[in-house]
C-alpha cells in the first residue's frame, strides 16, 4: 500500500482471503484501512463454519498430480451452484494448479481467533456471501457480521462461493458503493 501511495484502501478478501486480511489486521492493524469486505470468508476458525466441499483439500495438497487434480476438479465444481462455462472452468482448474501442494497443505490447519480484535474495530465492514457456498456456511458470514459492529451482511440468494462472478453486476455495485462510503468515513 505504501509503495503504490494507496490512501486508506478497502481490503477485499475472497474465502481464504479472510485469513490474509486477518493477518494484516494482526500485523499492521486497521488505522491505514478505509473498510472490510468479507466474501464468502470466515472470520474465525471454526470447524463448524466449513462446508462440505472442504473435504477435498487434503487430497489438493497430494503430491500424486493424478489424485490433486481430481480432488481440484471436484472443489471446483463444489464452488459453483451454477457451473462456469467448460472454458472459464479450465481456466480456474490451471490457475488452482499453480497452488503448490506444500502451500494448500500449509493453509489447511491455521488457527484463526481474532474475536476480540474484529470486536474492537472502528471501520466499515461488508460482509458478502453467497446462500448456497458448499465450502464456507452462511452462519460464518452471520457470525462475522455480528462480532464486528455495525458490519453489514449481504447474502446472495442461489449462489456458491463466488458471488463476484455469478453475480457480477450486484456485487460491483455493492462493492462500489461500500467503497464511496467508506471513504466518507471519518
Amino acid at each position: 500500500m505504501d509503495a503504490t501511495g494507496l490512501k486508506k484502501p478497502v481490503l477485499v478478501g475472497w474465502s481464504y482471503a479472510g485469513r490474509v486480511m486477518a493477518d494484516y489486521l494482526t500485523t499492521h492493524g486497521a488505522a491505514k484501512l478505509a473498510g472490510l469486505n468479507y466474501v464468502d470468508a470466515s472470520s474465525k476458525g471454526d470447524p463448524s463454519f466449513t462446508g462440505p466441499n472442504l473435504r477435498n483439500i487434503p487430497l489438493m495438497a497430494s503430491e500424486d498430480l493424478a489424485t490433486n487434480i481430481a480432488a481440484t476438479r471436484t472443489f471446483l465444481h463444489g464452488c459453483f451452484s451454477i457451473q462456469p462455462t467448460q472454458e472459464e472452468f479450465e481456466t480456474m482448474l490451471a490457475f488452482n494448479m499453480m497452488v503448490p501442494p506444500r502451500v494448500r497443505l500449509g493453509m489447511r490447519d491455521r488457527p484463526l481467533e481474532i474475536d476480540d480484535m474484529l470486536r474492537s474495530l472502528k471501520l466499515p465492514v461488508l460482509v458478502t456471501h453467497g446462500a448456497e457456498d458448499q465450502n464456507m456456511k452462511v452462519m460464518a458470514a452471520e457470525y462475522t457480521a455480528k462480532v464486528i459492529s455495525g458490519a453489514r451482511l449481504s447474502v446472495y440468494q442461489g449462489i456458491g462461493h463466488s458471488p463476484f462472478f455469478k453475480d457480477a453486476p450486484r456485487f460491483n455495485a455493492e462493492l462500489a458503493a461500500f467503497v464511496r462510503s467508506s471513504q466518507n468515513v471519518k
